[in-house]
């Protein structure tokens, strides 16, 4: 009779194995349909990965600047890489950017003064002052970090990406902005370095109000110098364009191609047309030393030098040499361009490349100043948060009703091994 019990009980067993072997789910193998939800690959990139910080932000000008305050004013985590290199750097003051302008205190005084305290704030204190409210008033969720990104890329399969500095230091993040600006390409023309930003300009608002009702010169090619004329409408009368031997046939034809009235425009202002090769441009007197606080006007002087003939004297200058993209990373990143500049959605600051912001007059939409900057970096931290959110409320819902897949499989499991147990036990009851 043991005999019998035993090997009933050793049958009994083998049974059960068998039939928990087709009963019992792997739970490692669900597959989406297992799932309440489908799973969309889409949504997990940047969610799911293990990145460091929720946003790296490329470039420490206004632009960049703004974006980390966005992100830290919603506690996103964020790293900043500054540079330190800055298309305004060479630039005297800031303008145009509420509660930037002003008079230094006690100079009223006197209607000229000769001082290096020019009034308006000055760029390298305006970017010192974002930055250490930023850190102190952030301090838990905002980064900055001085030194050159050198390469982005995607890492694990798309989840984040890729940041490595010149200092040899890698780290990831989710998403990128981009605020890594513009170079002016300057000639080698003697003096143009040397008064770039100082009494010549290329952006009007930044700083020609200093200037106005002065003598000004318009340095650039026939073609684009109207634009210039234009924008110096209501600020200057006495210009003269300095083409620098441009003015050729096809310059010309290119020039009337874009307005048949060309001339007749410059003309209408009393525009002088100077086509002679410029030798040299030497300063005269230093508008930071010499200014009016009363005024608020800046009186440098220049004098222009040429291959040939007489020299000709002008207090400012606005300019169009060409620009150029200041980092390599666009093109390193394959980002889609918009001539020289990346081309953005001016919504949202998207690139052509998902999770990829660019801000700052290295994007596309058309304005290049320091309020326009301040304005992209703050929308490019809005939509990018945003888009975090949705992408992290997307995954919490799938991780929910994948575990609640998971506990009802369960379940059903363990009341199908209940019913199989139970006939099991009996059919080894049966003699």
């Amino acid at each position: 009779m043991a005999l019998i019990r035993g090997a009933l009980l050793l049958f009994f067993l083998h049974f059960l194995v068998s039939a928990l072997a087709g009963i019992i789910p792997n739970f490692n193998q669900i597959t989406p349909e297992d799932t309440i939800l489908d799973i969309n690959e889409a949504i997990l990139p940047g969610i799911l990965g293990d990145a460091q910080y929720d946003a790296i932000i490329v470039g420490g000008g206004p632009a960049g600047l703004s974006a980390l305050s966005g992100l830290a004013r919603v506690e996103r985590t964020a790293l900043l890489f500054d540079s330190g290199d800055y298309r305004n750097g060479p630039t005297r003051n800031l303008h145009d950017v509420i509660g930037n302008d002003g008079s230094v205190p006690g100079s009223s005084a006197s209607p000229i003064a000769f001082s290096n305290s020019v009034p308006g704030t000055v760029p390298s204190v305006f970017r010192a002052t974002a930055r250490k409210q930023i850190l102190e008033y952030y301090s838990k969720t905002a980064e900055i970090r001085y030194s050159t990104v050198v390469s982005i890329m995607k890492a694990d399969n798309g989840a984040y990406f890729s940041v490595s500095d010149n200092l040899g230091k890698t780290f990831t993040a989710k998403k990128i902005i981009l605020g890594t600006g513009m170079r002016d390409i300057l000639p080698t023309t003697p003096g143009i370095e040397d008064a770039w930003g100082q009494g010549m300009f290329w952006c009007t608002w930044c700083d020609g109000f200093e200037h106005r009702d002065q003598p000004m010169g318009v340095l650039g090619p026939l073609r684009d110098v109207l634009d210039g004329v234009n924008v110096l409408r209501t600020l200057n009368q006495d210009v003269i364009a300095f083409t620098n031997g441009t003015w050729t046939p096809d310059e010309e034809a290119a020039a009337l191609k874009e307005n048949p009235k060309f001339f007749q425009h410059l003309e209408a202002y009393n525009v002088v047309i100077d086509n002679r090769s410029i030798v040299a441009i030497e300063r005269l007197a230093d508008g930071s030393m010499l200014y009016s606080p009363k005024e608020h006007k800046q009186f440098d002087r220049f004098r222009v030098h040429f291959a040939e003939g007489p020299i000709i004297e002008r207090n400012a200058f606005i300019t169009n040499f060409p620009v150029e993209q200041r980092s390599s990373l666009p093109a390193q990143m394959g980002l889609k361009m918009k001539g020289n500049k990346i081309e953005t959605d001016i919504n949202d600051m998207r690139t052509s490349l998902k999770g990829v912001w660019a801000a700052g007059d290295a994007n596309s939409d058309g304005s290049t100043n320091v309020p326009h900057a301040m304005f992209s970096g703050k929308r490019a931290a809005v939509s990018l948060h945003m888009e975090l959110a949705r992408e992290e409320s997307q995954a919490s819902i799938l991780k929910r009703g994948l575990q609640h897949s998971k506990r009802e499989s369960k379940r059903q499991t363990m009341k199908r091994i209940g019913n199989e147990l139970e006939e099991l036990w009996d059919r080894t009851q049966v003699r």
